[in-house]
């Protein structure tokens, strides 16, 4: 941010050019940032993600439109993509896409903007994924240093109308909430305790902070809900325990135990662990009876891959390295074992879909769909 004669210059970097806003008063930067990498994406959506400086030069006219649209009076407006490429086609309109003017105007102006009127689909659903990555690390001495699980509820409505969604979770605040409205004792429930989230601006936050629930009208489409993170109370997916052995200066064994914790229901998909050896390290022989070990030159590690593994289960693996002579003593600095995996049917924070409920006047039936699936992050285990 740069402050010349009164005026504020903000400049943010995009490809090989510059995107520049200016403002005789205090602006909120904040507020401006938020607003060009919007305008940025939009660009992205019209002119493809690598998008050149000759591309906007090209087609000026559609960026004048677009900018007519957004802003009004210096005023950020709309900044809906979806919305933005109904009214604004590059100069031709489909024919059979043409709207009333009246309508175009209400859904620029109106309260709802992310979602037209008119939408009809023969059958009505809505698919919740529920998607969650690890993070993890623990110390030499098996001591949790670091745990969190960030995740995200992403959601697919194919409604007709303008439907109302209620939805709720297993959050400890919610659960706390409806057990005093029905007079009962507190006792232990399986909430969960969500740090911090964040919304889509289609929920309505008033009603989230009075009780806990999330009331929105959905996008049509794919769109993501929520954002959330968990640092209490993290069912760990997998417990490994390493053991590194020293023979003699050129012989390194190496042991590993890895128990999956969670439902013999639900099993691990490409799990990946990375064992890291030494640099000088010439020759590796592994064993074990479940999965396959390869010797990564590039990385130096010993990848031992599992394409399955069901809950409750316990796997082993050795392996004998055989390490070169050097004529210098320079300690080994022990990288971290690096784990990677995916688990569906299972969320690390313990978090799940209790309702979902759909209001609409003409009182349709909606089929929903919920999935749930824990990613790796950084789930690293240090030697």
């Amino acid at each position: 941010i740069t402050y010349i004669d009164g005026l504020s210059f903000i400049y943010v970097r995009n490809s090989d050019h510059y995107i520049v806003a200016v403002t005789k008063k205090n602006a909120s930067p904040g507020m401006i940032f938020h607003f060009l990498f919007h305008l940025v994406k939009m660009f992205k959506s019209y002119f493809g993600v690598e998008y050149k400086a000759d591309d906007l030069r090209e087609k000026f006219s559609v960026i004048y439109e677009i900018l007519d649209e957004v802003l009004d009076y210096g005023y950020p407006q709309n900044c809906a993509i979806d919305l933005m490429k109904q009214l604004i086609r590059l100069g031709k309109a489909s024919d059979d896409v043409q709207e009333d003017a009246s309508s175009i105007t209400s859904q620029v102006t109106g309260a709802i903007d992310w979602r037209r009127e008119g939408i009809t689909y023969r059958k009505n659903e809505i698919f919740i994924d529920t998607l969650e990555s690890v993070n993890l690390l623990i110390s030499q001495t098996g001591a949790v240093l670091h745990s969190e699980v960030v995740g995200k509820i992403v959601m697919k409505a194919y409604l007709t109308g303008m439907p109302e969604c209620r939805f709720g979770l297993n959050d400890k605040l919610l659960i706390s909430n409806e057990r005093k409205a029905k007079g009962q004792r507190r006792g232990k429930g399986t909430g969960v305790e969500i740090d911090d989230c964040s919304f889509h601006r289609c929920v309505r936050l008033g009603r989230f902070d009075q009780d806990r629930t999330i009331t929105f009208i959905p996008p049509d489409g794919e769109f993501e809900l929520m954002k959330y993170r968990v640092t209490e109370n993290i069912n760990l997916p997998f417990r490994i325990l390493p053991v590194y052995e020293e023979i003699s200066g050129t012989t390194l064994k190496i042991n590993v135990k890895v128990i999956a914790n969670f439902s013999k229901q639900v099993s691990a998909q490409n799990v990946d662990i990375k064992l890291p050896v030494p640099p000088n390290t010439a020759n590796v022989m592994p064993k074990t009876a479940f999965g396959t070990a390869t010797y990564n030159t590039k990385d130096q590690t010993i990848d031992w891959t599992l394409r399955k593994l069901t809950g409750g289960q316990e796997v082993t693996f050795a392996a004998e390295v055989k390490m070169l002579k050097m004529s210098n003593d320079k300690v080994w600095s022990k990288p971290p074992i690096n784990v990677i995996f995916a688990v569906p049917s299972f969320t690390a924070s313990g978090l799940h879909v209790r309702f979902l409920k759909v209001y609409e006047k003409s009182s349709y039936q909606t089929v929903k769909w919920v999935r749930y699936m824990t990613r790796s992050g950084d789930y690293q285990i240090r030697l």
